[in-house]
């Protein structure tokens, strides 16, 4: 920028100031030049286009491949579930059937025509009869019960006939009696009703 000049008298006064005119700057232009776009030929496009094809191929097989596996993995763990439940009601199914026979002896006690109904004999005719209900409120506890004979047919899912016999009072394939009860656990058989079959 230039410097203004002046002239001074004796006593220091200003008499006369260079009047050069200063010429401004020229503006700096702040609006951004347009770039001229580049122009990709079209070899690098298709190029372009099939790496890009070729990782969607990719990951989407890689996808499908982590749901195969994440599928897998949850059959897998319903599979072990099941088996250990199932291993579970085998254990237990196992444990209950050495009991069925000591239920069955007591429930043929309290029918034996000569139980005792006086004095001691009767106390203790009351004390097995309290010993086969706990045992059979064990067994319900436990998800076991009495298979259903009572004006039902034979049906070899859950029965095991003995006999089959001709009897007045009851249509061809009525259950005529319970030789010894069955016990189910679920909709599993844990032994089957033996009885007598109408013919």
């Amino acid at each position: 920028m230039p410097v203004k000049k002046h002239k001074t008298d004796q006593e220091g006064k200003i008499i006369e100031e260079d009047k050069t005119e200063v010429q401004p700057e020229a503006k700096k232009s702040s609006e951004p030049t347009a770039e001229v776009p580049a122009v990709i030929p079209e070899e690098e496009m298709a190029q372009l286009r099939s790496e890009l094809e070729q990782t969607a191929t990719k990951a989407n097989e890689y996808l499908d491949g982590w749901q195969r596996e994440r599928a897998e993995f949850f059959n897998y763990k319903k599979r072990m579930e099941r088996e250990l439940l199932q291993g579970g009601q085998n254990a237990l199914g196992n444990a209950i059937r050495r009991y069925l026979d000591i239920a069955d002896d007591l429930e043929r006690a309290l029918k034996n025509k000569n139980r005792p109904t006086e004095g001691n004999g009767a106390i203790w005719a009351e004390g097995i009869d309290l010993i086969h209900r706990k045992i059979l409120g064990a067994f319900e506890a436990d998800g076991i019960k009495a298979i259903d004979t009572n004006g039902k047919f034979f049906d070899p899912n859950l029965h095991e006939a003995i006999s089959h016999e001709d009897s007045p009072n009851h249509e061809s394939g009525q259950i005529i009696e319970v030789v010894q009860p069955g016990y189910m656990m679920g909709e599993k058989v844990l032994r089957p009703a033996r009885v007598r079959v109408a013919r």
